[in-house]
């Protein structure tokens, strides 16, 4: 069967699902503004308790990581996600998912090979990356004694 571009284009457009890019952005502006949100109200609810900026900015992180660890393993999060698309990958509630939700798929296979053998799956290149980059970016700060 011999299709022409034109013919392919067509048929390519009517299979293909409308465009929804102003939906999209809304919702992930929206969820992701909701969890920056969230994340400074739990700034300013450590703060309260007499906690020092440094300590409450890092039982935030704690807070939000664990959060959406939990929220992932109840596959709350990826309910989430369906409608927020990029505002759940707000860093550290996305790296949380990206590393309970392989942990999760592959549990069937065993606590050790599984869960932990398939746990970075996703998530290592990321570590692996940027502890590469830090490294680049010391020797350079390094080599021109920019400090």
């Amino acid at each position: 069967m011999n299709v022409t571009k034109e013919e392919y284009k067509q048929m390519a457009d009517k299979a293909s699902p409308g465009s929804t890019y102003g939906k999209n952005l809304f919702f992930a502006f929206v969820i992701g503004g909701a969890i920056c949100t969230l994340g400074q109200f739990l700034v300013n609810l450590f703060l309260q308790y007499g906690n020092e900026l440094k300590d409450a900015r890092a039982w935030t992180s704690i807070a939000l990581i664990g959060l959406s660890a939990i929220l992932t393993a109840l596959n709350v999060y990826d309910n989430i996600a369906k409608y927020a698309g990029a505002g759940t990958i707000v860093p550290i509630t996305g790296f949380a998912n990206s590393i309970v939700s392989p942990a999760m798929e592959f549990k069937s296979e065993g606590y050790i090979i599984g869960m932990g053998g398939k746990m970075f799956v996703i998530a290592g290149p990321v570590l692996v990356y940027s502890a590469t980059a830090s490294i680049i970016y010391g020797l350079i700060i390094w080599f021109f004694k920019l400090y």
